[in-house]
């Protein structure tokens, strides 16, 4: 695949603590390597060798072990919010300049490990004609996505608070999970109407009004390893 991915590794991680007092969640290590590494080493093996990575929580940390491993062979650029925490959102805003002259570009969470077959992702994403296409799969999260029959994105609901947004009717809505990978067209840096520190979710339940977003469903492995239990989970899976 001939296309630029951006690695969400601002965040500061915090249900990785204690690890992520001194460290980038990015830098969190499962079976000795470190989600960035794996990340760059699993797209890498789809053909992607353009990165865009934005930082800020111990950025510094992220640029030197980059530097240390010779970038891994990829053309990498840095997004860096050091000034300020943008979010998923406001990240991608601010990583504009590395990714608008791309028809479409990938955005993966850097702390999210799985084996989804990117290929069989993107070609979907192209065929469909979206603007947008989520990852999304049926496993237990406090958060849901809703599709429609044609698996456009039509509301989220928090099983917490049952909080939930749903446009138009809510006919037989298939609620799944976001597996922390999209495929985006470059036209929704036209389309973001928030500036700032933002949730990409939060301008997503906007756009989906306009039937650009679209669930790409599948069953491949997938830790979120988000908290330091994810990580002995992912340890089983991915050696």
């Amino acid at each position: 695949i001939n296309m630029k991915a951006l690695l969400f590794a601002a965040g500061k991680g915090t249900r990785l603590k204690p690890f992520t007092d001194e460290h980038p969640k990015a830098l969190a290590k499962v079976n000795g390597i470190a989600l960035l590494e794996r990340n760059i080493k699993y797209l890498q093996g789809y053909g992607i060798n353009d990165f865009v990575i934005n930082i800020h929580h111990f950025g510094g940390q992220i640029l030197a072990f980059l530097a240390e491993n010779d970038y891994f062979g990829a053309n990498i650029e840095i997004s860096n919010e050091h000034e300020e925490l943008l979010e998923t959102g406001g990240g991608l805003l601010f990583s504009r300049k590395f990714l608008e002259n791309e028809k479409s570009f990938l955005i993966m969470n850097v702390d999210i490990l799985t084996d989804l077959n990117i290929t069989n992702f993107v070609k979907i994403h192209e065929l469909k004609g979206a603007v947008i296409t989520l990852a999304v799969s049926d496993r237990e999260s406090s958060r849901k996505l809703m599709f429609n029959e044609k698996m456009f994105l039509k509301g989220w609901r928090n099983l917490t608070t049952n909080k939930k947004k749903v446009v138009g009717g809510i006919f037989k809505l298939r609620e799944l999970a976001f597996s922390g990978i999209h495929c985006v067209n470059s036209e929704i840096f036209d389309k973001f109407t928030r500036t700032g520190s933002f949730s990409i979710m939060d301008e997503y339940m906007e756009l989906m009004k306009e039937d650009i977003i679209i669930g790409y469903q599948h069953t491949a492995s997938l830790v979120d390893v988000g908290r330091p239990e994810s990580i002995v989970e992912a340890e089983r899976i991915f050696k």
